[in-house]
Parts: structure tokens; C-alpha cells; sequence
């Protein structure tokens, strides 16, 4: 006889099995337990063929760019079929990728035991107890830190459908209520995030996920005064790492670098985890980093490394900082490992700058392609990429797509990095005295961002405002000098025709 249906068992689309990897543990960039493919291969598609998949999908996009994003879907089931994509949360946008501690999701999500087995746990409980809303909304979560630490950005639709099935079983609780505000935040849809936070502190205010969550939705609005009253509050109730990398982040972005690393020190001194060991230790490199402190910053890198050789955040932070060093051996090395394995937009640019201001255009314009894949395949599983497209477009792409996506996102959310991507889109359509208040914008929180000075000294030089510009092309320099491989050395051109017209 053939075994009866059961009308509560988990829907198809919340539900597919997980596909075991030959994988040894990593912790995910927020500390949240993952797992990676060992040296880069592994069943199912290995750093080679993942971005081999990358770029049969870019490849296919450049002959069919007129295609609805049913087609970019059509493909990305493709690429996923022969290794997972990676997808990235939100990131600052100075070209690194380790995440703001303000972007990612609580570093105690999942911390124990390997992801993948927690997932096929899950899915097996729930096959026996359909009803069990809890799980459901674990489950979603779970789905959540998959997709962004393994690079899977088809479990979001899947996470998606755990958060409705547990809220319909149970419509207020708070922990599936926190979980779609983690999700709409990874999606970068900030609004929803706050939503679903504010509804999930209505039913439990000491739930460190949606305090965290809506620090982080505060943030990425650009509510920078709400966001530090979030941040106090969140410090009041829940004290602890996911709530001291979000509040060290709200000051940085003020200007306060002293208590943004004095808090982050705070952090690492009570991190136990391996996984909160390199994530707030990753932290305090980009910190360093930003300030043009590379000593310093390879420091925590190689602590982040010591805790998980494995945490790409910490690998793409250290080939950075080697290449602001002088070191390019080592940060192709290091990028080109990272790439291989999850091919973000922020690495692959740094990589084809790598090679572009080495005088390798062909190698460059193969990262640059690679970045338009990445977009289509993240705007297809309902990520809001605009930020991305604008900043790598601008340089290295259809500047007039820039200027729509840039538009675009400050439309949405009006932060210091929507600011600069707006202003350097315009200017590189040639709109700078349009540019010129954006640019203004930018800095005007006093956060320590050397691209974002480089950009408004370009701005202002391109509409005669040449003390302005050598003010802050200047200051870009001295705060970091090695920012870019492509924008430093462009930062002194203009500042040395500067200095020869006065």
C-alpha cells in the first residue's frame, strides 16, 4: 500500500532536501555555523565550477540582455545546478566586501554543529511534526544563514515560505517575526526589516535578533540618529556580541572610531566561538583598514584566520590590506582564492583593478563581466542589487546604468553610501555640478571613508573648486592611502595637476 499523504507535511517550495557536501565546518561571516567546500572542491561543484557556472550565465546574459528576469531565473537554476553562486549582504562601499557589522545577521544564529545537518534535522522533525511552528521558523533562519554564508540564494524564497508557514500556525510569534526581518534585510529590503522587527518587539522587546535587525534596517535608511537611540536601546536590553559589532558600527559612521573600536575590543574579549572570534576580530581589521592602518589590519585578519582559516571575509580583508601594502603577489593570491570560491561583486572588482593597474585590461574586463552576472542572479531571487550595480557600473560598466540604479537607490533610502554612489554615478556621466551636493552629503556625518573624499575631490575639481578639491583629495590620501588599486593612484594624478596649476 502506498504510504498516506500527509495533508500538514512541509510544502515543496520551504522544503527541498539539502544536498550533502564533502565539507569540513566554517563559520558563516556573522559567525553562524555554514560549511564550506574543503581547499575549494567538494560534491556538487567546487570553486572552478562555480565560477565557470558564473560565467556561462554571464556569457548568456550578454547575448540575451533583452530577457524579463524570468530568463536571468531560467539561468540561475543553471548555474546553481553546477555549483552554488555566492550572494553577499550589504556592503560598505569602498570596494571591500567583509561586511559592516551593521549588515549581517546575529552571530549566534545556528552556532553549533554543522549547518547542513541542522537543516536535514529540521526538515526531518517537521516531516514527523508539520505543526510544530517553532521549528518552522528555526528552519527559516537556518535557510536565511545558508544562503548568505554558502552562497545559495535560493533558499531565500525557501525561508520565505518557512516564516509564513510558522506565522500561520502561530501568527505572533516573535521569533518568525524576527526571521522574516532578517530576511528582508538580506534581501535589502530595509522597510520590511524594520517592519517585521518593530512587530516582533511588540511581542518580546528583548529579542536580540530583531533589536539588532532594526539597528540594522535604521542604518541601512539612513535614520543615523534613530539608529544610535536603536543601537542604546539594544545595548540596554540585550548586551553581547551581535549587539556591540551594530552599536561600535552606528559610531564609526558618525566619526567616532575610538569607541567603535573600543567596543569591538569589548567584543573580542568576551568572544568564545570560533566563529565570534573571526567575525569581531574581522571587524576590528576593517576598522584598521578604513584608517589605512594595514599593520594593524593584517594583525586582526591573522587572529580572525588563527580562529577560522577558512572565513572569506577575513581572507578578502588580508589580500586587501596586502595590496594597499605593496604586497600584489600576495593579494592576487588571496583575492583570486576568494573569488574562486564565492565570486561577490566587491572581491571581483578589487581583483580586476589588480590586474588593470598592472596593465592586464583583458583579465580586469573578465572580473568586471563576472559582476553583471552576480546582479542578475541576485535581482533574481528578489535582492535589491542597485547599490552594487551602480558602484562597480560606474567605473567599470554602462555608466548610463549606474546613474538609473544609483537614482534608483537613493530614491529608496537615502544613506552616506547612496549618497556617493549617487554623486560618483553623476559625475561620470558628466552631471558633477548635480553630483557636488550629493558628494557633500557623503561626508557630512564625519565618517572616516577615503573613497568617499576621493570622490567629492574629483567632483570638485571637475567644477573648479580647486581648494576644495586638494582639501579632500588630500585627505583621502592621508587617511588611506592605498584605498583603491585604481582610485589612489588617481587620487595623486589629480592632486599633483592640482598642486601644478596654483
Amino acid at each position: 500500500m502506498a504510504p498516506r499523504k500527509n495533508d500538514d507535511a512541509p510544502e515543496d517550495e520551504a522544503f527541498q532536501p539539502v544536498r550533502r557536501l564533502r565539507t569540513r565546518s566554517v563559520q558563516g561571516r556573522s559567525g553562524g555555523s555554514g560549511a564550506a567546500p574543503e581547499d575549494g572542491k567538494g560534491e556538487g561543484g567546487g570553486g572552478e565550477t562555480r565560477v565557470a557556472a558564473l560565467r556561462r550565465f554571464a556569457a548568456a546574459a550578454r547575448r540575451h540582455r533583452a530577457l524579463h528576469l524570468a530568463g536571468c531565473a531560467a539561468l540561475l537554476a543553471v548555474a546553481l545546478t553546477a555549483g552554488s553562486i555566492a550572494l553577499g549582504a550589504a556592503r560598505d562601499n569602498t570596494g571591500q566586501h567583509v561586511a559592516p557589522a551593521s549588515a549581517a545577521i546575529s552571530p549566534g544564529l545556528l552556532t553549533t554543529g554543522d549547518l547542513d545537518t541542522g537543516i536535514a534535522s529540521l526538515q526531518s522533525h517537521l516531516r514527523d511534526q508539520p505543526r510544530d511552528f517553532g521549528s518552522w521558523s528555526t528552519l527559516g533562519l537556518a535557510y536565511v544563514e545558508q544562503a548568505r554564508t554558502k552562497g545559495d540564494p535560493s533558499r531565500y524564497p525557501q525561508a520565505e515560505q518557512a516564516f509564513k508557514r510558522s506565522l500561520a500556525l502561530s501568527p505572533d510569534n516573535d521569533q518568525a517575526l524576527a526571521g522574516r526581518a532578517a530576511l528582508a534585510a538580506a534581501r535589502h529590503d530595509f522597510e520590511d526589516a524594520l517592519k517585521y522587527a518593530d512587530q516582533a518587539l511588540k511581542v518580546n522587546p528583548y529579542s536580540e535578533r530583531a533589536l539588532c535587525t532594526r539597528v540594522d534596517a535604521l542604518v541601512e535608511l539612513g535614520r543615523y540618529a534613530d539608529a544610535a537611540k536603536a543601537a542604546d536601546t539594544a545595548d540596554d536590553r540585550r548586551p553581547g556580541i551581535p549587539v556591540f559589532t551594530r552599536y561600535a558600527y552606528v559610531r564609526e559612521l558618525r566619526g567616532d572610531v575610538r569607541t567603535a573600536e573600543r567596543v569591538l575590543r569589548q567584543a573580542l574579549s568576551s568572544a568564545i566561538s570560533p566563529g565570534d572570534l573571526a567575525y569581531v576580530a574581522t571587524q576590528l581589521g576593517q576598522l584598521a583598514w578604513n584608517q589605512g592602518d594595514y599593520d594593524t589590519a593584517l594583525t586582526h585578519y591573522a587572529r580572525a584566520l588563527a580562529a577560522d582559516e577558512n572565513y572569506l571575509p577575513a581572507l578578502e580583508g588580508r589580500a586587501r590590506a596586502q595590496a594597499a601594502s605593496g604586497d600584489r603577489a600576495g593579494a592576487l593570491k588571496g583575492l583570486k582564492d576568494v573569488v574562486a570560491r564565492y565570486p561577490l561583486p566587491g572581491p571581483l572588482v578589487e581583483l580586476g583593478e589588480l590586474y588593470e593597474s598592472a596593465g592586464d585590461k583583458v583579465k580586469a574586463d573578465d572580473q568586471y563581466a563576472l559582476v553583471d552576472a552576480w546582479t542578475a542572479l541576485a535581482r533574481a531571487n528578489g535582492v535589491n542589487a542597485d547599490l552594487d550595480t551602480a558602484l562597480a557600473a560606474a567605473d567599470h560598466g554602462d555608466t548610463k546604468s549606474a546613474l538609473r540604479a544609483a537614482r534608483a537607490e537613493w530614491d529608496r533610502r537615502q544613506t552616506v553610501h547612496t549618497a556617493d554612489a549617487l554623486a560618483w554615478a553623476l559625475h561620470v556621466n558628466g552631471k558633477d555640478e548635480e553630483a557636488l551636493p550629493y558628494a557633500r552629503k557623503a561626508t557630512a556625518t564625519g565618517y572616516r571613508n577615503a573613497a568617499f573624499l576621493y570622490h567629492r575631490g574629483v567632483v570638485e575639481h571637475a567644477t573648479g573648486k580647486a581648494k576644495d578639491a586638494r582639501e579632500h583629495l588630500s585627505a583621502a590620501l592621508k587617511l588611506n592611502p592605498g584605498f583603491s588599486p585604481l582610485g589612489a593612484r588617481q587620487a595623486r594624478t589629480a592632486l599633483k595637476d592640482l598642486e601644478a596649476a596654483k
